[in-house]
């Protein structure tokens, strides 16, 4: 199904090329994870890039927070199937080595690394190796003085922090930047990224930073993340989770396809919340359909709806889907009726439909819809409706508000 993004008018930023994939300058909005795995265990962490790559990662982070961590990067990096970011937080030579050893991209926290030489020693070596740099301002670890004028982390603080870095890094030269402004607080990461949307023309990373498990971590990192991507600010993402990272990255991925901002490459399944009019186990039939689909790989938006009332219609712009009706399933696809099934056989029948799509494609499919299907389906809906008939009484208030505004009484 197409999406409609034209409500989002993304922010104007310059680009910044990390290894092959770009940030900014209206490049699509990439999705960022980071490992948890000991870096100087090399293939432990190969096979937690891999896996953060096949859920959506375009790019990842890796700790480089020893000298070990540093020769072990040597050994990822040219294996790695997505450019790597090395993450650095108190060591510049930690930096340095990481740029030795091939890294498409260093964050620097300037709330760690404060001596100005330091600073611009690393952004010299990224300069002359053209190797971008996010400055990571993080609400937790703020310079000193910046707190004390402050009094706390606000967006003016957090902003004045990366305005400090920018500073350095242009005194030798280097403007090949990304900037990150994050916060535990929703409010307080929301506040600084828009206030630095409007003071620099850098591509921004998004997070709500130490998020926390499921699912108050993803409510969060949604809530944080979705507002700014809808008012066009971001061109990068990563969910901060404490979880698997594969989460964070299948959080983003589905973050931006909900938005529009991205292609859908999987599946895509929407189902009704249930109610009274439910005549089926809509929760445990939407679980069991989500299963095995995925197990399929397909990547159709499929709507499962508890009854043949509103089922239908409020699904009409998904690919295939069924809705419940009097120990029946219909299946419809793309809003047309093409089979009636026993209840039993519905999530079956979804899956069974849902291959023969892949195979045949939709116009055959149409083509061989059952010529009945639509005119059963129909009676079934006014047969429920007939039952559910003016539940809240209409047509009761309605003649009484008449009298009412009349003076009859």
């Amino acid at each position: 199904m197409l999406v409609d993004t034209s409500i989002i008018r993304r922010r104007q930023s310059r680009q910044v090329m990390v290894g092959k994939v770009a940030i900014g300058g209206g490049a699509p909005v990439t999705v960022q994870s980071m490992t948890t795995t000991k870096t100087a265990d090399v293939d432990g962490t190969l096979a937690q890039v891999y896996a953060l790559a096949a859920a959506g990662a375009d790019i990842v982070r890796i700790t480089c927070d020893s000298e070990d961590a540093a020769v072990a990067l040597t050994h990822v990096v040219p294996r790695s199937p997505v450019p790597i970011v090395a993450d650095i937080h108190f060591q510049y030579r930690l930096a340095l080595a990481a740029l030795e050893a091939g890294v498409q991209k260093v964050r620097l926290n300037p709330g760690n690394i404060r001596k100005p030489e330091h600073i611009k020693a690393v952004a010299s070596e990224a300069r002359d190796r053209n190797v971008p740099i996010r400055i990571g301002v993080n609400a937790g670890s703020l310079d000193k003085e910046l707190l004390e004028r402050y009094g706390e982390p606000t967006p003016e603080a957090l902003v004045e922090s990366a305005r400090r870095e920018i500073d350095l890094f242009n005194e030798v030269g280097f403007d090949d930047i990304v900037i990150s402004l994050k916060a535990s607080s929703v409010p307080l990461m929301v506040g600084a990224y828009r206030s630095m949307a409007e003071r620099v023309d850098y591509p921004l990373h998004l997070g709500v930073t130490e998020a926390g498990p499921l699912p108050g971590g993803l409510v969060k990192s949604s809530a944080g993340i979705g507002a700014l991507l809808l008012e066009g600010i971001g061109d990068t993402i990563r969910f901060s989770l404490t979880a698997d990272p594969v989460e964070e990255a299948k959080a983003g991925k589905l973050l931006l396809e909900s938005l529009g901002l991205r292609e859908r490459r999987g599946l895509d399944l929407i189902a009704c919340p249930s109610c009274g009019r439910a005549e089926v186990d809509v929760i445990s039939l939407a679980e069991e359909a989500q299963r095995r689909l995925e197990e399929l790989g397909m990547k159709f938006q499929v709507a499962v709806m508890g009854c043949v009332v509103n089922g239908p219609g409020e699904a009409r712009g998904a690919d295939l889907g069924i809705a419940a009706g009097k120990e029946k399933g219909h299946l419809f696809i793309r809003g047309q009726v093409v089979r009636v099934v026993p209840e039993s056989e519905i999530v079956d029948a979804l899956i069974e439909e849902a291959e023969r799509l892949r195979d045949e494609g939709f116009e055959a499919r149409l083509a061989e819809a059952d010529a009945d299907a639509a005119a059963l389906a129909e009676r079934t809906r006014a047969e429920r409706l007939a039952v559910d008939v003016d539940p809240n009484h209409t047509s009761e208030h309605a003649e009484r508000a008449r009298d009412i505004a009349s003076g009859d009484e």
